[in-house]
């Protein structure tokens, strides 16, 4: 079994955001509003409460600082602090979500890519990973599209 870790969005870029109200990688306006979706929140990965808690909506780059490509599109994060999501599971909170994973290699570049409908996303990122061209994977939302976060593998494999 190939080992991985999930990376959310940094707490510092999520504290940037919600202090300037701007989108720390562009300077484009950030916006709030009442969740009128599940969301997830980017960083702690959990989804938003509809119609109660608040989130911002501002432009970002997952690929920023691992490859060239520029892939900005919108993203949420909770109004009121959270904790980023620090695991090396997948979170259970987002399973029953509609997902597509995207491989990509190192130049970022997609090179395979799979939607999940059956909540069958443990043995589709293993069968992914064990592909020598797939350097990490970004996860998103199979609805709108949008980046949830990434998985890279980690040095314990089994």
């Amino acid at each position: 079994m190939t080992g991985y870790r999930i990376v959310a969005v940094s707490d510092e870029l999520s504290e940037r955001v919600r202090t300037t109200l701007k989108s720390p990688q562009y300077g484009h306006p950030a916006f709030i509003e009442i969740a009128n979706g599940c969301g997830p929140c980017r960083s702690c990965l959990r989804k938003f409460e509809e119609g109660k808690e608040e989130r911002v909506l501002f432009t970002y780059n997952p690929f920023e600082g691992i490859s060239d490509l520029p892939a900005p599109g919108p993203i949420f994060v909770h109004r009121e602090d959270c904790k980023k999501y620090e695991g090396e599971t997948f979170p259970e909170e987002l399973r029953d979500l509609l997902l597509v994973l995207d491989g990509h290699k190192k130049d970022g570049m997609l090179t395979r890519r799979e939607q999940i409908e059956d909540g069958g996303v443990d043995e589709r990122i293993q069968q992914m990973l064990k592909d020598p061209d797939i350097e990490y994977i970004q996860v998103r939302n199979g609805q709108a599209g949008c980046f949830i976060t990434r998985i890279e593998r980690t040095a314990n494999d089994n």
